[in-house]
């Protein structure tokens, strides 16, 4: 098929390069302009433009995907669907119905649930069981079109908002590749979705991952998954930021504060939560790399006492 690909991060590469392997023809690339990082402020491209050049395909960078001169480019090509995976912007209904077989999204929850700008890490945050990949028929609204394919896929007792990424992304990828392949064949009947059954999924903000030792163990443990690696769960020692990158939850009660250091041991330490105890296993201290408790407590003299946040 003649494909415009629309996408930015590096979740968005899985497919565009299944696409390619497919035997699709991807006749452009639309990404997010490039944004300037680092106290240099050098010029970054995206993800997915960096595979579009490295693959020899034409990009575009539309600041407004809705400019009618952007549109007539796209309405140049004459494409047979318009593939959209975490493209960053919201489309007009003039792309929407540009292609015969429309704009196809790749998205990482099993819709309804999880609508919105991060449903990979809401569902580790939230304790769910499983979550997928959906590929949906876009319309003007916000995740909300007719349903085509699922894949589901079980998220691990210890699975990390990384973890899940890196495995909703290769299922996406290939997902999309089955769901052209069946859409050709007439194979497909568009399921509505039922919208009394949605979940927004709302951004992540970096002040989500301060920690609340006065909520339970077990919610804690979640977040401090669900944040990594970004933008990562923390609190407070002494001043100084403390990151947690993984933990344990303890049923264990001990007298004493919420948020305080309960136990101290040569691999790993406890702290009292609203219910159970969370059992530090790797952090970062500001200034310090990411490391496992046992190698922290060789250089800190952390007492039992100290309570955190």
């Amino acid at each position: 098929m003649n494909i415009i690909f629309m996408g930015t991060p590096d979740f968005s590469v899985s497919a565009l390069t299944a696409l390619i392997e497919a035997g699709h023809h991807i006749q452009a690339v639309v990404t997010q302009p490039d944004k300037k990082k680092g106290r240099g402020e050098k010029l970054v491209y995206s993800p997915v433009k960096q595979a579009a050049i490295d693959a020899g395909i034409t990009v575009y960078q539309p600041e407004k995907a809705r400019d009618e001169a952007f549109i007539d480019i796209l309405r140049g090509y004459s494409p047979d669907v318009i593939i959209v995976i975490a493209f960053g912007q919201i489309l007009p209904k003039e792309i929407l119905e540009l292609a015969p077989f429309g704009c196809i999204n790749v998205h990482a929850s099993l819709l309804p649930k999880y609508r919105g700008a991060a449903p990979i890490q809401w569902a580790v945050i939230d304790g769910e069981e499983k979550t997928g990949v959906t590929t949906m028929q876009m319309d003007e609204g916000i995740d909300t079109g007719d349903i085509l394919q699922v894949t589901e896929v079980v998220i691990d007792q210890k699975e990390t908002g990384g973890s899940l990424f890196e495995k909703l992304a290769v299922e996406g990828a290939k997902l999309i590749v089955k769901t052209l392949e069946d859409l050709q064949e007439g194979k497909i009947t568009p399921v509505r979705q039922d919208h009394s059954k949605s979940n927004y999924a709302k951004i992540l903000k970096k002040e989500l991952g301060n920690i609340d030792f006065n909520k339970d163990a077990v919610e804690i443990e979640r977040l401090i998954r669900g944040l990594n690696p970004w933008p990562s769960a923390y609190t407070k020692l002494k001043g100084k930021t403390l990151k947690i990158w993984n933990a344990d939850v303890s049923d264990e009660e001990y007298d004493g504060k919420t948020g305080e250091i309960v136990a101290v041991d040569k691999k790993d330490f406890t702290i009292k939560t609203g219910k159970g105890c969370l059992v530090v296993k790797e952090l970062q201290l500001e200034g310090k790399k990411r490391m496992p408790a046992e190698q922290f407590l060789l250089g800190y003299q952390l007492e039992k006492g100290v309570v955190l946040g």
